[in-house]
């Protein structure tokens, strides 16, 4: 991506309708987001240059990266040609970091967002992307001490390409339900099973779901429009809940937690990446798809913030309402025919109860944040 930064807008734009026409479909990606903790605290530390150091030399090395803030740290699978692949390398990855980490006496956590550590503590990270970001948008962007899951999928065709971001949003409610993990912020139980999402869609300009494009012309003419009256100075700030990437020929799903169990991670990476080759079968067969208004997929998106997998999702369809694990049932079953074809199926599954349904059941019997946030640093740490 460093590369792509440096291309000007009209060649940017060239370059990734270019990709897409070139790619080959299905590849897939998926980049973890952790928190940096201090082991005996676990409050977030700003120590990720120790990490990057550590890893200089290492086998993820190119696979590890900064993320906003100095405490915390992503790690990347890079591009599988299967989700096989791809599910091995989200454990090796998390290996790796772990055990980057434990020498330098730094414990590490996936939840969407820390339970307690002020954002005021958070320093920015000193690169050029995000001291960019940081005099653009202040206090948005250090309010964002968050953590999430992202799935690219590569799709061969630019309209193509933009036809499968149009129906992809039109699930990431469901996507958001299955993966809440954060129910604590600011030391408060925030009544919200994705205080994450919350905090970051609410916040940042072109954030959550995205508006349905005619084609990639469409598409092309929102980022030269973005460009032209310098609302943004990158590609990467276009910050939607899915996104065409414009660096790599992929549909990004970005609206999905972080996850503190392994096992759970890579379910809902292959919940992501399956979704997101029926669409395409679906879209080259001629098959129907859903095309809601901004406004009704948001009614949802709030459901899905508020009650996460617990709560009601409404049939967009219909207007009746039901259980946001019968709507994810039914896209379960919908997709199973291509999660078969890709390797996904044996990780698919719905949890009886997902990571923010966990801790707000221990919260509620009387277990305290830090006792909750030290049963999911310890759900992360891998098994050897």
């Amino acid at each position: 991506m460093g590369d792509t930064q440096r291309l000007s807008p009209e060649e940017q734009i060239r370059f990734a309708r270019e990709q897409f026409e070139a790619a080959d479909d299905f590849a897939v990606a998926v980049e973890e987001e952790f928190a940096v903790l201090d082991p005996a605290t676990l409050s977030l530390t700003n120590r990720f240059e120790e990490l990057q150091a550590a890893a200089k030399g290492t086998p993820l090395e190119p696979h590890l990266v900064g993320e906003l803030i100095a405490s915390e740290v992503e790690i990347r699978t890079g591009r599988c040609a299967n989700f096989e692949d791809a599910a091995a390398l989200l454990g090796e990855r998390r290996s790796q970091l772990y055990d980057l980490a434990e020498p330098l006496g730094i414990a590490l956590a996936a939840t969407g967002t820390h339970p307690w550590s002020p954002w005021q503590e958070q320093r920015i990270i000193d690169t050029p992307h995000y001291r960019r970001n940081d005099e653009i948008l202040r206090y948005v962007v250090w309010r964002n001490n968050s953590f999430g899951l992202h799935v690219h999928v590569a799709i061969k065709g630019p309209d193509r390409a933009i036809a499968v971001n149009n129906a992809l949003r039109n699930y990431l409610p469901e996507l958001l339900a299955l993966s809440a993990s954060s129910p604590f912020v600011e030391a408060v139980n925030t009544g919200l099973h994705s205080a994450r999402t919350q905090i970051f869609t609410r916040m940042f300009p072109r954030c959550g779901v995205p508006d349905a494009y005619d084609g990639w012309d469409g598409f092309e003419r929102y980022v030269r429009f973005l460009y032209d009256t310098g609302s943004i100075e990158e590609h990467t700030q276009i910050w939607w809940s899915v996104r065409p990437h414009l660096a790599f020929p992929t549909v990004e799903i970005r609206i999905c937690d972080a996850q503190p169990d392994l096992a759970e991670a890579r379910s809902l990476a292959a919940f992501c990446y399956a979704l997101t080759v029926r669409i395409t079968h679906a879209l080259d067969e001629g098959e129907p798809l859903p095309d809601h208004p901004h406004r009704l997929i948001e009614e949802n998106l709030w459901r899905a913030i508020r009650h996460g997998l617990s709560g009601e999702l409404i049939d967009l369809e219909t207007g009746e309402t039901g259980p946001a694990r019968a709507h994810l049932e039914r896209l379960l079953e919908w997709i199973q025919p291509a999660a078969e074809e890709i390797g996904a199926a044996p990780y698919l599954g719905i949890p009886s109860a997902n990571a923010a349904e966990r801790q707000i059941a221990r919260h509620e019997s009387g277990a305290t944040l830090e006792e909750i946030y030290a049963e999911q640093v310890k759900t992360g740490v891998p098994v050897v």
